[in-house]
């Protein structure tokens, strides 16, 4: 996948930014099923092996992994196309989650994604005002988006 080292100034899972409230953990995404199981096309030896143990994985990208049946994804061309990746995070927002939950910190490029990930409310405040509350039917595209973002969009 990528030859790269880091290094972990954090303890997992800990001291987030203030900013940055991830409601679902890497391991979590991954045992709902995001990416159409097939985020990391089977290379993910860098993150821990729990995180994949229940996870939903698929030798190729397919929705019918994703916990709502649905693809709320777009093409890595798309994403190079508007300028989303980070050079040393290849594989987008996602890899960057996993290894700044591992703790690694860049300070800009932290700002950056967590920016993107806040923007992605507007998508919280549209099931809010369309579905009822707990209707897993209604709007699934968005709410699998927000799955990819570790919003819990079950508990909407």
């Amino acid at each position: 996948m990528q030859k790269y080292s880091y290094e972990l100034s954090e303890p997992m899972g800990k001291n987030f930014d203030p900013d940055f409230k991830p409601e679902l953990t890497p391991q979590q995404m991954l045992e709902l099923g995001v990416f159409g199981g097939h985020y990391f096309e089977g290379y993910h030896k860098e993150f821990p092996s729990e995180w994949f143990a229940s996870a939903r994985i698929s030798p190729a990208h397919d929705p019918s992994h994703n916990f709502f049946e649905t693809d709320a994804s777009q093409s890595r061309e798309e994403w190079l196309r508007k300028g989303w990746i980070y050079e040393d995070d290849p594989r987008g927002w996602f890899q960057w989650y996993c290894r700044y939950f591992l703790g690694r910190r860049i300070p800009e490029e932290d700002a950056r994604q967590i920016k993107r990930w806040k923007n992605m409310t507007r998508h919280i405040g549209q099931v809010k005002a369309y579905c009822y509350p707990g209707d897993l039917t209604c709007r699934q595209r968005q709410r699998q988006a927000l799955l990819h973002w570790a919003y819990d969009s079950r508990q909407i």
